[in-house]
């Protein structure tokens, strides 16, 4: 079996709702849970605390759509003029990095949803961005619209709660990390859970490719290495 082949083995998790790690957002995730067409979620915080995982999750299931801010102003525009709606959910993310075109086209994309809300092509909104509505750096009509429905602000993890998900992180791939492991990444790396997570998943790869079992000292050779 070729070194490449074992690296693709074992890809990541999709990011679900059922596989967020909650901590103090559990507000936050029933909301999206019980997120039905014709309301609006804008979720605040700063890198780290999983907005774009709670929005993937949300747009995982049949008629939804996640759309990255990179690029995002021809879909948004597509969506929002279109002769028929066929999606029933749209997650939007990054709303701060939105160019000029890009915010253009949410605005229209939001009046298209409040337009609709009471019609058969109803759909639900998912935003997030890095701060809250009112300290957003975008057009004005755009920051009130931010603000029109359910607006939650997710809170970090705490070190006991990244522990117990790199360990559901791991089991999800079939590892058993180490207390040492896990003690020595929360001490030694960036508190940002989804840094925190690919490490877990290079870390499995990189087992896999040297046939080692995970170890400390495996861990650190890989950090020192050009894996990426």
């Amino acid at each position: 079996m070729t070194q490449q082949l074992i690296l693709d083995l074992l890809p990541a998790p999709p990011p679900t709702l059922e596989n967020f790690v909650v901590g103090r957002n559990a507000p936050a995730l029933a909301a999206l849970r019980e997120c039905q067409p014709g309301r609006a979620i804008y979720l605040w915080g700063p890198q780290g605390v999983g907005r774009t995982h709670l929005l993937r999750g949300a747009s995982h299931y049949p008629g939804g759509h996640y759309q990255p801010a990179h690029g995002a102003a021809g879909r948004l525009r597509e969506i929002a003029t279109g002769e028929t709606m066929g999606l029933r959910l749209i997650a939007v993310d990054d709303v701060q990095t939105l160019d000029t075109d890009g915010q253009a086209a949410l605005f229209a994309l939001y009046n298209r949803w409040r337009e609709s809300a009471a019609t058969q092509e109803a759909f639900a909104l998912v935003l997030a961005g890095d701060g809250s509505p009112l300290s957003m750096n975008v057009r004005e009509d755009l920051r009130t619209r931010l603000g029109w429905d359910l607006v939650f602000r997710l809170e970090q993890l705490s070190d006991d709660e990244r522990a117990r998900a790199l360990h559901s992180r791991a089991a999800e791939r079939g590892l058993d990390l180490s207390t040492d492991v896990i003690t020595w990444l929360l001490t030694h790396q960036e508190r940002d859970m989804s840094r925190l997570a690919a490490v877990v998943d290079a870390l499995d790869r990189y087992s896999l490719a040297r046939h080692r079992p995970i170890t400390l000292p495996l861990l650190k050779d890989l950090l020192a290495s050009d894996q990426p």
